[in-house]
């Protein structure tokens, strides 16, 4: 049994955790509980002991709730497996957590097949990205939700000069100016998608399961995610995955 006593969280003794994670697994659960699990076990990306204990909890909360209740646990657990900012010393969290994390893939590809998700392509990124993390991916498992972010801001491999990198409903595109939504006529340098035949590995199945899925509009912003960006000063062309993998690896 564990002795939430003896771990810490962002703010200190991680004793009321069970009483968290009881209120979440209750049927008149809100808001709230999970926003105070997050700041607690995720804090802005940040994991801690009680967060690596919390993930059979999360668990059994994914794995017992129908697919539309099933989110908030999964995607939290999801954050704590594929944080890269971790205690000094922590164990490895796929040898410990390894039949959870087994669990939770499964769950999670479930729940992208479920109809809740066929008209909100914002939770439908989360979850995918979720799968990402539970499936031990790097980079992509946190940087995925660039694509509801509808940016990545990226240093240019050449000049090192941070591009913001468009990529949804103001246009597909690079540029400095940070407040590029305004239109404020700073120079724009179009993005060229990749060629769906040409996607990696990666890419490539992810694009194939978004349509799959029904979601047309994610697959066609993996292909400007995975496709090439000009520099907005010096001209020069890079490839956006590469530049952000670059800045989160």
């Amino acid at each position: 049994m564990t002795d939430w006593s003896r771990l810490s969280h962002a703010y200190g003794d991680a004793q009321d955790v069970p009483g968290l994670l009881a209120q979440a697994a209750s049927s008149n659960a809100n808001g709230r509980v999970w926003t105070d699990l997050w700041s607690r076990l995720c804090h802005q990306g940040t994991v801690y002991a009680a967060s690596y204990a919390a993930i059979p909890a999360l668990t059994e909360l994914a794995g017992s709730r129908p697919v539309p209740e099933r989110f908030d646990p999964l995607l939290l657990a999801a954050a704590i497996v594929s944080s890269t900012d971790t205690p000094w010393e922590a164990p490895d969290v796929r040898t410990t957590n390894g039949t959870q994390i087994n669990q939770l893939t499964a769950l999670a590809a479930e729940a992208l097949q479920h109809p809740s998700l066929a008209t909100d392509s914002t939770t439908y990124v989360y979850v995918l990205q979720a799968l990402l993390a539970f499936e031990g991916v790097e980079v992509w498992s946190e940087q995925l939700q660039g694509t509801n972010d509808e940016e990545y801001e990226v240093p240019c491999p050449h000049c090192d000069i941070e591009n913001f990198v468009a990529i949804g409903t103001y246009g597909y595109f690079s540029t400095l100016d940070s407040m590029y939504m305004r239109d404020t006529g700073t120079r724009r340098e179009p993005l060229k998608p990749e060629l769906p035949d040409n996607l990696r590995a990666l890419p490539r199945r992810l694009r194939t399961q978004a349509l799959t899925d029904g979601h047309a509009d994610v697959a066609e912003k993996i292909t400007y995610v995975f496709g090439q960006a000009t520099c907005a000063d010096c001209g020069q062309d890079f490839r956006v995955d590469e530049a952000v993998v670059a800045r989160w690896s």
